[in-house]
């Protein structure tokens, strides 16, 4: 089959799967996750082996460290997505929900209902639990999904769209309602791009040049989940036993993620007490550490940085470091070199808190608390298919409820316009 034709194919029995979907009762819906959740804590050995033909191709491609710890799965990532198929379970269903009414002059009710997007296309790299987050959410939420995932997560891709198709199939609904595209050739990117007559929304989630790819060649509504290009800024007034904390764990504790730190900013006034251990800390966890001029005369060991940093996503143990002088300059330095994701500051000061809160101009602000909780599973949506950084029409962790738009419903009786 020419690959038109294989993609033509593959959006319309997704419509049509779409259809029967909408309409489909939570508690049914519910029973295919709950059947699915079963189905990877049965067949756990089956997605390891799977996911290590997956590591040992990524191994011999020379996939970086960070790219191989996202492809991983082990029993605790994998309990980890039964986990959250159970909390997308417990999550209200908002297909039907009705969001306000109101009452005209003439007797007419006029309201909003939630209704499903229909079909939506999920284009990933490298992160095979994004096959079941995005499977999930769409069944939830009454889509159909079509995922193509990165081949150096083919194997592993497969045998997570297996459990879910086998989870449909055992209450009657269409396996189509979760399509896996197996070829991994982008000429199939290309012409699923073209179907808007079939296709209502497509995320695409990886690095900076297949989002670049696709929101050049889609005819299809993008939402972007864009590079996270992350900040902390350490305030004059942060408790710097905390700063140092959650600055640790925003860079260390998984480098090859979105939420990750990619930047640290430092108050000028503590960075002489608080550069020097943060520092040592960094380096001693195998950060490399590239800083400003101010930085270096603090920290001579730390690489001078050039302006290419202030904008990099490392995705590794690299971090920037620049002082400032002010809060302003901190908040200007985020809007103009970040990538409007997540963003936090550290202070004992309301005033300063709020005022980050309100200038910077990113999907998640923080005070006191780490980037890396920028997850739709740690904001309490279950799971997310994507962090958007765009503001229509969502922004920030995309969950059940960013799967569905509203429609307008009228109720009369017997009212005509004159």
């Amino acid at each position: 089959m020419e690959v038109k034709e294989y993609v033509l194919s593959i959006a319309n029995r997704a419509k049509r799967a779409s259809r029967i979907l909408a309409n489909v009762s939570t508690e049914v819906k519910n029973r295919v996750l709950q059947i699915a959740a079963e189905k990877l804590i049965e067949y756990t050995q089956r997605i390891k082996e799977e996911n290590q033909k997956d590591i040992e191709a990524g191994e011999r491609k020379g996939l970086s460290k960070a790219m191989l710890d996202r492809l991983y799965l082990d029993e605790k990532r994998i309990k980890s997505m039964v986990d959250s198929l159970k909390d997308v379970i417990s999550l209200p269903d908002p297909v039907g929900e009705i969001v306000k009414m109101w009452r005209r002059p003439n007797g007419l009710l006029v309201g909003k209902m939630r209704v499903p997007l229909g079909v939506v296309a999920i284009i990933y790299e490298s992160r095979p639990n994004v096959t079941i987050d995005a499977a999930s959410l769409c069944i939830k939420s009454g889509n159909a999904v079509i995922l193509r995932g990165g081949s150096e997560a083919i194997n592993s891709n497969r045998i997570l769209v297996d459990v879910m198709r086998e989870a449909l199939g055992e209450v009657g609904l269409p396996q189509d309602a979760v399509i896996f595209i197996d070829v991994p050739d982008r000429e199939v990117v290309l012409e699923l791009l073209k179907l808007d007559e079939f296709i209502d929304v497509v995320v695409p989630r990886g690095g900076e040049s297949l989002i670049r790819f696709v929101a050049e060649n889609s005819r299809i509504p993008v939402v972007y989940h864009y590079k996270g290009v992350c900040h902390t800024y350490v305030d004059e007034f942060a408790n710097l036993d905390m700063a140092e904390r959650i600055c640790f764990n925003a860079k260390v504790q998984r480098p090859g993620v979105c939420n990750a730190m990619e930047t640290m900013l430092v108050h000028s006034k503590i960075a002489h007490l608080f550069l020097p251990r943060m520092c040592k800390k960094f380096m001693e966890a195998g950060v490399e550490l590239r800083g400003c001029e101010r930085t270096r005369e603090i920290v001579p060991e730390v690489k001078p940085a050039t302006e290419d940093d202030w904008y990099a996503e490392y995705l590794d143990l690299i971090l920037a470091i620049k002082v400032v002088e002010s809060l302003e300059e901190a908040i200007d330095h985020i809007n103009h070199y970040g990538s409007h994701h997540s963003d936090a500051i550290v202070t004992d000061n309301y005033e300063n808190a709020m005022k980050f809160l309100r200038e910077v101009d990113s999907a998640a602000c923080y005070v006191n608390a780490s980037t890396r909780f920028t997850d739709g599973f740690e904001f309490g949506l279950g799971a997310e298919m994507g962090i958007s950084t765009q503001k229509l029409h969502v922004r920030g962790p995309m969950g059940l409820e960013d799967l569905t738009c509203t429609k307008y419903i009228v109720l009369g009786c017997g009212q005509i316009r004159e």
